[in-house]
């Protein structure tokens, strides 16, 4: 099985390759250090399933889960998390995770979860999630509502980092004047009135860092 492994710590990369090749029907094909990274190396080694940080810069790792599946639907994606708040857990499998893991429940749990995975199986660490994520399975609506879409996530994310129009245009392809017209919808959509509010808005939902 060939593995995409991406968190922008390299100390837990490092481990979960470690963990991940001594296995004898494992391999680490490729790694990235954040969400842009990893989609573009998995365009370029077509993994069979990528293992992703929920929280990394420039893309998350469910945006770049996102782009991965509409890009490689074959591929696999287990999301990684610190967070065991249902939002994640629902976050991640509308992005196209099949499997959730918890960062604190990596060494119990990682080799598990590649398996359930590539088998076709859902995979989540705990019994509650589960339940959860039954209960939405079998609901006709779609668990919490989120009222950005995909890509007025992406430059979100960005402008919370910091970025000029000019960069968030260049790492997501887009013109600037789309740029511009993004911020503006975010902050009438979102009712805010600067980045500063843009920026605590994205921090509270787990886009970027504090």
């Amino acid at each position: 099985m060939r593995i995409l492994i991406a968190d922008d710590h390299g100390i837990v990369r490092g481990g979960m390759k470690l963990l991940i090749d001594r296995q004898p029907d494992m391999e680490v094909v490729a790694e990235a250090g954040d969400g842009v990274e990893a989609f573009e190396q998995a365009l370029r080694t077509k993994p069979d399933l990528c293992v992703m940080d929920v929280s990394m810069p420039r893309m998350t790792g469910l945006q770049a889960a996102r782009q991965i599946r509409a890009h490689l639907p074959e591929t696999q994606v287990l999301a990684l998390s610190m967070h065991d708040d249902e939002r994640y857990v629902f976050d991640a499998l509308k992005a196209g995770a099949s499997g959730y893991v918890l960062k604190r429940e990596v060494d119990q749990a990682l080799l598990n979860a590649i398996r359930a995975v590539s088998r076709g199986d859902a995979f989540l660490t705990n019994a509650v999630e589960r339940t959860i994520v039954r209960e939405w399975m079998s609901d006709s609506s779609s668990g919490p509502e989120e009222p950005l879409s995909p890509r007025e996530q992406e430059v979100l994310k960005l402008i919370a980092e910091a970025y000029t129009n000019k960069q968030i245009a260049e790492t997501l392809h887009l013109a600037e004047k789309t740029v511009e017209s993004h911020r503006a919808n975010l902050l009438r959509k979102l009712g805010m009135r600067d980045r500063v509010e843009l920026v605590r808005y994205a921090i509270r939902r787990g886009l970027t860092e504090a």
